[in-house]
């Protein structure tokens, strides 16, 4: 028999539930050997398709890619259900039909994006996941930006603006550092309805920061404040963390007027 629990499990392999529902469904799985199946082929559909992008396309396959992608977008307009691959394992069919050109756009998006293969990236997101687990949050627990920021100075390599926006729905909950990019990072923790938000800094290489990008159901938006860079990473919309982004720039050049 196939577990009622498959689509939601595939939701979970994409990066797209909550970090509570993240723990539930991994409960399930750890019980339910279809589930259990289903993450493991899921994990080496995925392991194929990275390779496929890391050596990069045949030009044959790309111009087929390519194509389907084409073909794809003019069936869509007109489409008023569900691809068949949202309702079930998506590799089922793979090679002909709407689930083909779904695969080809897959393909597609690991073989052509820039993202694929930058480390800073890929540090990033683990750094994000990672804190969602228990106890790897937050190092430094208080609302009190007076307290989190004096906190940076001896356990991270810069230091970076902090601010609480409870008033405007993003209250600070408290700091932690990690280390990616060969430095000590500094990562202050904001709360937005059941959201996290992870504000990552770490010194400037004068090198332009990647653009916006979703990850796995994470959406991480980058900026740059003098030798600082950030990056803010969430699972929440991207109207909600721009408005993060917005009001801690908007802090930032009121710090510098201060020091000023």
């Amino acid at each position: 028999m196939t577990c009622a629990d498959r689509l939601t499990t595939q939701a979970y392999f994409d990066g797209e539930v909550d970090a509570v529902s993240a723990a539930e469904i991994e409960r399930h799985v750890a019980q339910c050997a279809d589930c259990g199946a289903l993450l493991e082929e899921l994990e080496q559909t995925r392991a194929a398709i990275r390779n496929i992008a890391y050596q990069g396309a045949p030009p044959a396959l790309r111009a087929r890619i390519l194509r389907s992608i084409d073909e794809e977008a003019g069936a869509g307009a007109s489409r008023s259900k569900p691809l068949p691959w949202r309702t079930r394992p998506f590799w089922f069919g793979a090679c002909g039909g709407a689930a083909g050109a779904a695969m080809a756009a897959t393909l597609a998006w690991y073989i052509l994006s820039p993202a694929i293969g930058n480390p800073l990236l890929d540090d990033l997101m683990a750094a994000h996941v990672r804190s969602l687990m228990p106890s790897h949050l937050i190092d430094v627990v208080s609302t009190d930006q007076h307290t989190v920021k004096p906190w940076f100075a001896g356990h991270a390599d810069v230091s970076p603006v902090v601010a609480d926006f409870a008033p405007q729905g993003y209250p600070l909950v408290g700091g932690r550092a990690d280390y990616f990019a060969h430095q000590r990072s500094a990562v202050v923790v904001y709360q937005h309805g059941p959201h996290v938000i992870n504000v990552f800094s770490w010194a400037g290489n004068r090198r332009q920061v990647p653009a916006d990008t979703t990850r796995n159901g994470y959406r991480m938006m980058f900026w740059q404040v003098g030798d600082l860079n950030y990056c803010a990473v969430s699972d929440t919309g991207w109207d909600e963390l721009s408005a993060l982004v917005q009001l801690l720039q908007q802090s930032s050049v009121r710090d510098k007027r201060a020091s000023n």
